[in-house]
């Protein structure tokens, strides 16, 4: 359930995504490229900071062919090679972005690392590099971004991240992890009230089901956690549904992809897939547990 200082609604005035720059941490595939692919069908700009130069043998994609489906959606990309961990490639891509487009509009954070191993188990390279992406990563993109959001007249700050749910089962089952993402969460929603007053949106969006990725497929369970899992357009759908909202109404809030587009007045989600039961996705509870929250 969304939490925040302002929510949703049908009347909320709506910006077209034309024209608008657009910066990305990640990207190359799954929800990410969805949600830069989506925006690049309405016109926007897209800029990708991504490591993935060349083909990783176990996942499909580079940023590279990440840029020509943007292009060839109808979108501008510009693919920026760089980690986001590190202050002078971040400084690097924003700046480019402002070269090349004239300025930002949307920061989107989405690259993420995920190691779920019991505390015991988890080496602390692993702990570090989860905090070093989602937390370090998320603060320095945005942060970077934040100077040309303030002058954008409908500024978001978008990060895939999940509500803030300290139900014991979630934050028992993989610490380290929450930590990371619940750290992302807890960021956006400091600049949401950080930067209210210049009209720049916080918000996290959050899938309410596992999501059909190469990432689901390798580590959370192969064709069976598939066939449950909805196809990435829905966030997609979702996202660009946010990023047309006016920063001003909208801010502060830990959204689940089924809510936004709810609100847009989707009522049939069978067209993203998932055959039977869906599984919900880490940090999400079952709909009848979610009223009381």
């Amino acid at each position: 359930m969304s939490h925040g200082m302002t929510t949703t609604t049908s009347t909320s005035s709506s910006f077209p995504l034309a024209g608008r720059t657009m910066i990305m941490s990640g990207g190359s595939r799954g929800i990410g490229l969805a949600i830069a692919v989506a925006a690049a069908r309405e016109g926007a700009n897209i800029v990708l900071l991504a490591k993935t130069d060349t083909p990783d043998p176990r996942l499909p994609g580079t940023i590279h062919t990440a840029a020509a489906e943007i292009e060839a959606a109808g979108g501008k990309a510009l693919a920026v090679v760089g980690d986001v961990r590190d202050e002078a490639s971040v400084t690097d891509a924003v700046a480019r972005a402002v070269e090349r487009f004239g300025g930002i509009d949307y920061c989107v954070n989405n690259a993420s690392a995920i190691a779920l191993a019991p505390t015991e188990e988890l080496p602390i390279k692993r702990f570090d590099l989860m905090q070093q992406i989602q937390l370090r990563g998320t603060y320095l993109l945005s942060s970077a971004c934040l100077p040309h959001l303030r002058r954008s007249d409908n500024a978001h700050i978008l990060s895939l991240s999940p509500p803030l749910n300290l139900a014991p089962e979630w934050l028992g089952a993989h610490p380290a992890y929450m930590l990371a993402k619940y750290g992302m969460s807890l960021l956006t929603l400091g600049w949401a009230a950080e930067y209210a007053e210049h009209g720049v949106a916080g918000n996290c969006l959050w899938p309410e089901t596992l999501i059909a990725t190469a990432a689901v497929q390798n580590l959370l369970g192969g064709d069976d956690a598939i066939a449950k899992a909805r196809t990435p357009q829905i966030m997609a759908d979702a996202a660009v549904a946010l990023l047309r909202k006016d920063a001003r109404s909208v801010t502060g809030n830990t959204f689940l992809d089924v809510e936004v587009l709810r609100a847009e007045g989707v009522t049939d989600f069978s067209p993203y897939g998932g055959e039977g039961d869906l599984e919900y996705d880490i940090f999400v509870d079952p709909p009848h547990q979610r009223d009381h929250a």
